[in-house]
């Protein structure tokens, strides 16, 4: 209501002054969907609302925010449940253990090595994921406005840095991890990719955590905030995958 009369009485006045050049507020309205609960919009008159404080005290508000934005396109309908925020919880645990544990092997890292030396297959393919990532979640987040699906891309960049990992005994877990590991073991091309791998992660997830963004940030190195910091870019080059698997179909069945 208060958008409608803004538009139609004291826009029209700045038009008239010259100091705005179009009708409306804003150049595009995105209408967020209900949020249900026991399949009945929640409503306090029906006294079936959730309590913010609550789940802010046991999960922290970026865990909320997350879940939130994950699960389900913003223009949908959502069924709230409690459980699902375990599922955004466990997420960003395994996102403060992955970027705490690599902060000593990628500070100092220089990413400006990752175009002029040799990678193998391995250190290429995260580098692919990286970029192919940040294409991904900026297309989401704009024009097309699909956080659940930005997120979703975030995740599959933590589980391919956590094989990554794993892969060279780098993993922040205590049984896989290096014992000892300090960063004169670790090849630079390792730190420079993985440098930039985390670092495009916090900046992503940003958006949706900001409070354990910021936290991470300054634990990578990182002055000023994440507030001064540019939205990354990616390469289209990087991006571009070597092979890519086309399926052949014949009346709906998978033939090749």
């Amino acid at each position: 209501i208060l958008h409608l009369i803004y538009s139609r009485f004291f826009c029209r006045d700045f038009q008239d002054l010259g100091m705005v050049d179009h009708d409306e507020p804003f150049t595009r309205l995105l209408t967020q969907g209900m949020v249900l609960r026991d399949g009945a919009v929640m409503s306090k008159s029906k006294d079936n609302v959730v309590d913010p404080d609550q789940m802010i005290a046991s999960y922290g508000a970026d865990t909320l925010r997350l879940y939130e934005m994950f699960v389900a396109p913003p223009e949908k309908e959502i069924e709230w449940s409690d459980s699902g925020l375990e599922g955004s919880f466990r997420f960003l645990t395994r996102v403060w253990r992955l970027v705490s544990a690599l902060c000593p092997v990628v500070a100092g890292a220089s990413q400006n090595v990752l175009g002029t030396m040799p990678l193998d297959d391995a250190h290429r393919t995260l580098r692919r994921k990286t970029h192919e990532s940040i294409r991904r979640v900026s297309a989401d987040l704009y024009p097309r406005v699909h956080l659940n699906t930005a997120v979703s891309a975030l995740m599959e960049l933590v589980n391919d840095l956590y094989a990554f990992c794993e892969r060279y005994a780098l993993a922040p877990h205590a049984a896989t991890a290096r014992q000892g590991t300090s960063t004169d073991q670790v090849p630079t091309e390792t730190r420079a990719v993985l440098g930039e791998a985390i670092e495009v992660l916090v900046l992503m997830l940003s958006p949706f955590t900001p409070h354990v963004c910021e936290e991470l940030w300054e634990r990578l190195g990182h002055a000023g905030g994440l507030v001064t910091e540019a939205w990354p870019t990616f390469d289209p080059e990087v991006a571009r995958a070597d092979e890519i698997v086309v399926p052949v179909q014949v009346n709906g069945k998978l033939r090749a």
